[in-house]
């Protein structure tokens, strides 16, 4: 619970803390190499210090909505941290935000997508280091785990968080990895040729198929 005595913006020093926690903790995952991995990395970086920014130093969300927001939720002190997770407020969650429905489901994505990141990292560097193609752990359910993940995390801090400079990154973002994905799968053809496209014919880009990856065998069967 929010104290009216206790500021809820302006905390700078937060900005940053929160911003350096979690970038840090992503890179110690994705541990970025190539000029497209930094590239994609640092878009991420990015999307956290403008969520953060807003979160706990400059509440811009809030100012440009505040006559919307207090015109459809009277009573509601808008700069108070607990009404920033605006999705609660908006759905009647009148509890605690952080046990909110949006902020649990937030959590699930963001942790998920933290341990998706680390899963593909182990499997991308061991074979990075023997020469080979990745295609096991999560590269056997999805082409681009790491990218996938990157998604999810920015998706569940959307959830939790939800402004107008991030809902605008998200989708810029999300097109900027699916180009980088493209070309990164124009270089995996180049380098394994037809290992690569049987490879690409039975593993999905994003999207897991359920059940249980196909194998060689069903590639060609269903070829």
């Amino acid at each position: 619970m929010d104290h009216s005595s206790e500021p809820s913006y302006g905390l700078w020093g937060l900005v940053v803390v929160n911003s350096l926690v979690f970038i840090i903790f992503a890179f110690s995952f994705a541990k970025p190499q190539s000029q497209r991995d930094w590239r994609s990395f640092s878009a991420f970086s990015a999307f956290l210090v403008a969520l953060f920014a807003e979160m706990y130093g400059y509440p811009l969300t809030i100012y440009l909505l505040s006559g919307w927001l207090g015109s459809h939720f009277p009573g509601v002190d808008f700069l108070s941290h607990d009404a920033g997770h605006l999705l609660e407020v908006m759905f009647g969650w009148r509890a605690n935000p952080h046990w909110g429905p949006f902020h649990v489901l937030s959590t699930v994505f963001i942790g998920g997508g933290f341990w998706l990141l680390s899963a593909a990292w182990r499997v991308l560097w061991a074979n990075q280091r023997r020469g080979t193609l990745a295609a096991s752990g999560p590269y056997a359910r999805v082409r681009h785990p790491q990218y996938a993940a990157f998604v999810l995390i920015m998706f569940g801090f959307l959830l939790q968080w939800p402004t107008i400079l991030t809902l605008t990154m998200f989708p810029i973002l999300v097109f900027m990895y699916v180009r980088l994905s493209l070309a990164e799968e124009r270089e995996s053809e180049r380098a394994f040729g037809s290992e690569w496209a049987r490879y690409a014919a039975r593993t999905p880009r994003f999207f897991p198929r359920l059940g249980h990856p196909r194998s060689d065998a069903d590639s060609h069967h269903h070829a």
